[in-house]
Formats: structure tokens, C-alpha cells, sequence
């Protein structure tokens, strides 16, 4: 009888890249992969270790899973990924349920892990973050069958003073060209509609292994692969976007007119303390660029606030800044100060009420940007990848939209919809986030 196994995957979607490796890699080595913890006698916890609130709930994550060692049938409990990497010795010393704490360049060797920690080991795999090979590792797809990640690149280059990432997944290490272009073709041959490109820094790509950047020349081959209808772009850093890219995402039709830029700040002097590349100059530079090519470009960006030495007047100027790009769509974190990062030993570190503030007014700005930008699209019609059902709606997204980081359109429609396929649908009404709209097949 086979083992069976459950997987909690926390974090970013690179994350859930490796999760997918993982499952793969055991469900061809007698496991059983199943959804129900309580059920399960393996369960693996792959952690995120990126900032403090990540800390805290792949913590809270791992405390709940050891409680099937009690009320469940779990024999053996495993932490993987960053936090691991980062926190092996305390996690193995401070939660006794945990049997094996394997750092993100082990995870290829989950299974051999496996069975020791059965034998009653303790076991402890870390720092071979570039040990594994990225062109080789299949996985098995765990979205929700019309779309997946289609990971590009590991590792970062980029010595952000806030950032914690090199050290855990060491340098920047570009796939080779064929691999991807091969894993795209399967994912295709399987089903999938959306491929969302993704690594820790996707304009970088190529640079290591090819001397130039390779992801516009990547993206006109994904284009032509029969079967995949949208290619969305994630964590394009602003310093290496060239106009070439620009230009393929205009005239690619498959390219989802959506780019994801983490900009992190617009004062000069917080983004030079950062270590960031790109200046203010740069990025209004930028993103003027995109929407003279490509007007109706959806532009996600992130940043930070409250990073050590950000005063009223750098942040009232990301402020203006904010009310003036009016992105698309935004997140806004606060700081988190991480020990081994040289930002953890700045002067002027700014109070956790300050920064508490300063998120939540910045995300109160954007809450009136995005509600105005949905309520401009009543009235129009956009194609929705229709991906469930709820009651007596169907539930999709447009090209605007990145599944579990953006909104959702509601539809109504009398007639039935099929999951999984594509349909034009008349916006009728809007929130801040979500839209609501209906058939348009049913309003000719």
C-alpha cells in the first residue's frame, strides 16, 4: 500500500515551483498524494523565511501540522525551503515534532531524506543552495489546471540591503533556453492555457548563460506554442527592462498586456540605501514607455515603507508619486528588519506605528485608484478565462488580472459556462478589486 503524503506550500509562487518538484519526485516513489493532513503520514511544510510576517506563518504553519502527530496519522514531518535554510538548527531544537529540515538547494533529495527521518533520524540537509539542477526537475502541477508557473531562472544577483533571498538561493542561474521552451511544450500538451513566467528577477534572464538578456527572444518562442493562450510576465525588475521586451510584449498577442515591476520606492536617496539600480527618473522613464506602446498595459508594482532613514519628505514624495503613476495594482509592505541583511544595522530605523501608518494610508490612496480604473471598465467587454463556479456564478479572470495575488470577475450567465475556457463578458458593475459582469453571448 502506498504512503501517503500532504504538502503545505507558503510563500511565492517560486516556492510552489519546488512544492510541485517535490510532489513529483515521491508520487513516483510509492507515495500517495493527498489533501487531508489529518490522513496523511507524511506531511512536508515548504516555508517561506522572506520577511517577518512570512516567519510567523510558516511558524504557525509548521505548530499546526505537528498536532496530526497526536490527533492525525503523521509519522514523519519535514520543513523545507527558506526558512529552513535559514532557521535549520532552531527548528529541529525548538519544535521536537519535526524530524527533517531540508534548505532549498536539497529538496531533490526529499526522498532519500524521506527514509531516514522513517528510521527515526533527525535530518538536517542545508547550503547546497546551487546544487540542483534547474533544467531537470518535472513536477507536477498543482494550480487549478488552466494555468502554471513556468519558473525561468533561481537564485538573485540583485544585493537589495533589505533582502534575505541571495544568501538563501544563492546566485542568479538562468535555465537553459530549450528546457523552458520544453516544459512550456508539455504544460500545453496538458491542458494549460496560462503560462506565468516567473524567477526572482525575469528580465535578467539569459545574462549568465547566453552574455545578453534573453527573456524577450524566450517570450517570442513561448508565443508560438499551440495550446497556450496567455503569457503573463511576474518580477520584472525596472533596471534591465529594455525596449526590445517592450516591443515583443506589444506585438505579441499571446503576451498578457500586464507586467509585474516591484519598484520598492520613489525617493532616490531610499532607493540608493536599498542598493536599487533604477532612480526615480528611471521608472517614470519606464512606465511612459509602456503605456505609449501598449495603452492599455496593466502595471502591478509592490514596495516598501518605512525602511531605516525614510523621512516625512521621502515619504510624502512616494506618496505624490503614488497618486500620479496611479498603478493598476499595488501592494504596500512594511519593512522588516532581517538580521544578516546590511539594512538590519542602519541608523534611523523607523517605529513599527509609523510604518503601520504609512502602509495602510498608502493602501487607502490605491484602494481609490483601483476603484476608479474598475469602474472605468463598466460598460466594456473583456475576455475572462472562466476557471469556477460559486453558487449560481461563474468566477474568472481577464489579462488584468494574477490568479491569487489580483481580482476576480463575477458572472452571471444562463446558459452553462465550461471551466477552463475562454468567453467575452460585459462588465456591469465594479469594487474595489473584483468586477461583476454577464455573458455577452447572451446580450447579442
Amino acid at each position: 500500500m502506498k504512503r501517503t503524503i500532504a504538502l503545505v506550500s507558503l510563500g511565492c509562487s517560486k516556492n510552489l515551483v519546488d512544492s510541485e518538484v517535490m510532489l513529483n519526485i515521491l508520487s513516483n516513489n510509492d507515495f500517495e498524494v493527498i489533501n487531508n493532513e489529518i490522513n496523511a503520514e507524511v506531511i512536508i511544510v515548504n516555508t517561506c523565511g522572506f520577511i517577518e510576517s512570512a516567519k510567523e506563518e510558516s511558524i504557525t504553519s509548521i505548530i499546526e501540522m505537528g498536532q496530526y502527530k497526536q490527533k492525525g496519522k503523521c509519522k514523519v514531518l519535514i520543513v523545507s525551503g527558506c526558512l529552513a535554510e535559514r532557521y535549520r538548527e532552531q527548528l529541529l531544537d525548538e519544535i521536537p515534532e519535526v524530524d527533517a529540515v531540508v534548505g532549498t538547494g536539497d529538496y531533490k533529495d526529499i526522498l532519500e531524506i524521506l527514509e531516514e527521518a522513517y528510521k527515526g533520524e533527525k535530518v538536517i540537509r542545508y547550503g547546497n543552495q546551487e546544487a540542483v539542477n534547474i533544467d531537470e526537475l518535472p513536477r507536477i502541477i498543482s494550480t487549478m489546471g488552466t494555468y502554471a508557473y513556468l519558473k525561468i531562472a533561481e537564485g538573485c544577483d540583485n544585493k537589495c540591503t533589505y533582502c534575505i533571498i541571495p544568501s538563501l538561493r544563492g546566485r542568479y542561474r538562468s535555465r537553459k533556453f530549450e528546457s523552458i521552451i520544453e516544459e512550456a511544450k508539455h504544460l500545453a500538451n496538458n491542458g494549460i492555457k496560462e503560462i506565468i513566467v516567473i524567477a526572482q528577477d525575469t528580465t535578467r534572464y539569459g545574462i549568465d548563460i547566453y552574455n545578453k538578456y534573453m527573456l524577450p527572444e524566450l517570450l517570442k518562442t513561448l508565443a508560438k506554442i499551440e495550446g497556450i493562450e496567455w503569457i503573463r510576465v511576474l518580477y520584472a525588475y525596472p533596471d534591465n527592462f529594455t525596449d526590445d521586451l517592450i516591443e515583443v510584449m506589444a506585438n505579441e498577442e499571446k503576451i498578457c498586456k500586464y507586467i509585474d515591476i516591484p519598484i520598492q520606492h520613489a525617493s532616490d536617496s531610499i532607493l540608493k540605501s536599498m542598493a536599487r539600480r533604477s532612480k526615480k527618473k528611471d521608472i517614470i522613464s519606464l512606465i511612459k514607455k509602456l503605456r505609449a506602446k501598449m495603452p492599455n498595459i496593466v502595471i502591478r508594482t509592490s514596495i516598501i515603507v518605512g525602511f531605516p532613514g525614510e523621512t516625512q519628505g521621502d515619504y510624502d514624495e512616494l506618496v505624490e508619486f503614488v497618486k500620479e503613476i496611479k498603478f493598476d495594482r499595488l501592494g504596500a509592505f512594511m519593512y522588516s528588519r532581517e538580521e544578516d541583511t546590511p539594512a538590519y544595522k542602519m541608523e534611523n530605523q523607523v517605529t513599527e506605528e509609523v510604518k503601520l501608518f504609512r502602509q495602510e494610508n498608502i493602501m487607502s490612496i490605491q484602494q481609490k485608484i483601483s476603484l476608479e480604473k474598475n469602474l472605468d471598465t463598466v460598460g466594456k467587454i473583456l475576455q475572462v478565462l472562466v476557471e469556477s463556479k460559486e453558487g449560481n456564478q461563474y468566477i474568472g479572470r481577464s489579462y488584468k488580472d494574477t490568479p491569487e495575488i489580483d481580482g476576480y470577475i463575477y458572472i452571471k450567465s444562463k446558459n452553462p459556462m465550461l471551466l477552463g475556457n475562454f468567453y467575452d463578458v460585459l462588465i456591469t458593475g465594479a469594487s474595489e478589486y473584483d468586477l461583476q459582469g454577464e455573458n455577452k453571448d447572451e446580450h447579442s
